[in-house]
C-alpha cells in the first residue's frame, strides 16, 4: 500500500513524536508499504493561528499524489488528523493539551488569551465532529485514550510501541547517579527532580540528559541548584547522541522520570530495556501502565519528599535495584510491544 502518516511538527523541536512518526514510517516499510511523512507546521500562538491550521488541514487534498492513488493515511497529532481521507485510520499521540486537561492548569497557555475559550470549543468541536470519520482510532496509551473518551465520548483501543533502537540497550556496573533523561521542561518537572535530590541521604546524584526549552525554566533549575547547594551532585549533559544516551542508560543506579500526565514516555520503555528501575509520580500518566510500584521501580507522590524517599531506598540499596531492573526488562518482554503487532493493526 501507499501510505501517508499525517502529523504536525513545531520546526526545530524534536521529540518523542518526531521519533514516533519515523520508526513508524520505517516499519511500514520494512513491511513492504510504500510509506511517507507529511508534518504540517504547527504554530500555536495567538491562539487563533490553531484555527488557521485547522482549516488548512481540512483543505489538503490526501486521496492521490501524482497521479497514484493514496490507500491509506494514518494520522497522529492534532490537527494533522482532521486531514480528510476516504480510508483513514487515527493512532492518536494526544490531542491539543491545553484545550482539554492543561485549561486551567500551569502548563496551560490558552486561558490567557480573550479568544481562548472561543479557540478551545472550536478545537473540541472539531474533535467530536471530525475524529469519528476515520475507519478505526488508536490511542498511543490507555492515558490518551482515557482524555478521548472524557473529553470526547469517543472509544479508542490503546496501541503500544517500542521506542527507537529497541535491540541497542544494555546494562553495565551500576555507578552511582540516577539518570533524568528528557526535553528539559515545565511538564517534564526537572525542578521536581533537583528538590528531591535535597532530600536524600544516600549521596547519588543526578545525571540530566535532553535539550532544552525552555531559558526561563533552565534559570530557574540553576537558582534552585545553587540555593540549595547541589552544584557538585548534579550534571546537565545537554542533547546527546544515541550511544551517549545508551552509556548513560547502561551505567545508571536508576532512571528518574516524573512528568506531568504524560501521554505515553519512551523513557519508562528505554529505563526497562536497560534493566533500570523507574522512579515516577501518581500523576505521571503513561509511566504508570509500566511501572510497578515495589517490583519495577517506585510510584512516589509529586513532592519533594515522596520523591527523594524512592531515590534513597534505591541508592541505599544496589541488590535491590538491580534486581526491580531485572523485573522491569521481563515486563517489557511479556508485554510483547511490537512494531509488527502495530503495522498489522494499522494496516488491517
Amino acid at each position: 500500500m501507499r501510505v501517508v502518516v499525517a502529523t504536525t511538527q513545531v520546526p526545530f523541536i524534536r521529540g518523542g513524536a518526531e521519533v514516533h512518526g519515523e520508526n513508524l514510517c520505517a516499519a511500514l516499510r520494512a513491511a513492504g508499504h510504500l510509506a511517507e511523512i507529511v508534518a504540517i507546521p504547527f504554530k500555536w500562538y495567538p491562539p487563533e493561528r490553531i484555527l488557521d491550521t485547522m482549516l488548512a488541514c481540512r483543505l489538503l487534498d490526501l486521496e492521490e499524489s501524482n497521479g497514484k492513488r493514496i490507500d491509506l493515511v494514518i494520522g497522529l497529532k492534532f490537527p494533522a488528523y482532521l486531514i480528510p481521507h476516504s480510508n483513514k485510520v487515527l493512532w492518536i499521540l494526544h490531542q491539543h493539551r491545553t484545550a482539554y486537561e492543561q485549561w486551567n492548569h500551569v502548563l496551560g497557555d490558552m486561558i490567557n488569551f480573550p479568544n481562548g475559550r472561543e479557540v478551545r470549543d472550536a478545537i473540541r468541536a472539531a474533535d467530536r465532529n471530525l475524529i469519528p470519520e476515520a475507519k478505526r482510532v488508536y490511542s498511543n496509551s490507555r492515558n490518551v485514550s482515557a482524555r478521548l473518551r472524557r473529553f470526547c465520548g469517543i472509544d479508542s483501543t490503546p496501541l503500544y510501541h517500542p521506542p527507537l533502537n529497541v535491540d541497542a540497550f544494555r546494562c553495565e556496573t551500576a555507578e552511582d547517579y540516577v539518570l533524568v533523561p528528557s526535553r528539559i521542561n515545565r511538564a517534564k518537572r526537572q525542578l521536581l527532580a533537583v528538590q528531591a535530590l535535597a532530600q536524600t541521604n544516600s549521596g547519588v546524584k543526578l545525571v540530566f540528559c535532553g535539550e532544552s526549552e525552555e531559558i526561563v525554566y533552565d534559570a530557574e533549575i540553576e537558582r534552585e541548584i545553587d540555593a540549595l547547594g547541589l552544584r557538585d551532585r548534579v550534571r546537565f549533559c545537554g542533547r546527546v547522541d544515541e550511544e551517549e544516551k545508551l552509556s548513560l542508560y547502561a551505567c545508571a543506579l536508576a532512571v528518574l522520570y516524573v512528568p506531568f500526565d504524560e501521554d505515553y514516555g519512551y523513557v519508562t520503555l528505554e529505563a526497562m530495556l536497560a534493566r533500570k528501575p523507574v522512579i515516577t509520580c501518581t500523576d505521571s500518566g503513561g509511566p504508570l501502565e509500566f511501572v510497578v510500584n515495589g517490583v519495577t521501580g517506585f510510584i512516589a507522590a509529586p513532592d519533594a519528599d515522596s520523591v527523594g524517599t524512592a531515590i534513597d531506598r534505591l541508592g541505599g540499596n544496589k541488590l535491590a535495584a538491580a534486581a526491580m531492573g531485572v523485573a522491569g526488562w521481563d515486563r517489557y518482554h511479556a508485554m510483547k510491544i511490537s512494531w509488527d503487532t502495530v503495522v498489522t493493526a494499522l494496516t488491517s
